[in-house]
């Protein structure tokens, strides 16, 4: 078995609060790996795992509906997260107010380390079969433009840029965003 594969997450499954401290630790890591360089370095080390893991745990405990968050494993570590809920843009939003066609890859995480060994596509698949699931026919994501090898890895995956664009503010420095789709295949 290569390198790759001994490191690929074992199972995926759904968020337990236990688990918040462990992903407020791969996202602030995924933070200062992926975007060295595209956010200002005193923004990125100012980043506090415990302040993001309090963060999660208010937001956890009043998420809303249809948000599904997931965690990777392998050998009981926590690798990777995902999450994945209804579309949070009005341009996607369902005529009348009706149920939404589209959902929102809202986040992805892998430790730095492992990407490449298959984490990400292993909860890029389980997030989409939640999305699937939910009834969504549409699944949309936002990346930082910047971010070259978040943009391989979701074109990859069948997602291209749709137009739009928005920027996020990261320590004052305001950061272009490009939202991604693709439809949500049916189950193989």
């Amino acid at each position: 078995m290569d390198a790759a594969r001994e490191r690929a997450p074992q199972c995926v499954r759904e968020l337990a609060e236990a688990d918040i401290d462990a992903v407020a630790v791969l996202r602030v890591c995924g933070w200062r790996a992926a975007y060295a360089g595209l956010m200002p370095q005193t923004y990125l080390d100012s980043m506090s795992a415990a302040e993001d893991a309090e963060r999660h745990r208010a937001r956890f405990r009043r998420r809303p509906p249809g948000v599904s968050e997931l965690v990777a494993e392998r050998a009981g570590q926590v690798i990777g997260w995902a999450a994945v809920g209804p579309a949070r843009d009005p341009d996607l939003a369902a005529p009348g107010g009706g149920a939404p066609d589209a959902g929102e890859l809202l986040a992805l995480y892998v430790a730095p380390a492992l990407i490449g060994t298959g984490a990400g596509r292993t909860l890029l698949a389980a997030a989409e079969e939640r999305a699937r699931a939910a009834g969504f026919g549409l699944l949309c994501l936002w990346v930082v433009r910047g971010n070259a090898r978040a943009r391989r890895f979701y074109e990859r995956a069948g997602f291209t840029p749709d137009g739009a664009e928005e920027a996020s503010d990261a320590g004052g420095v305001r950061v272009p965003e490009l939202r991604y789709r693709r439809p949500v295949v049916a189950a193989p």
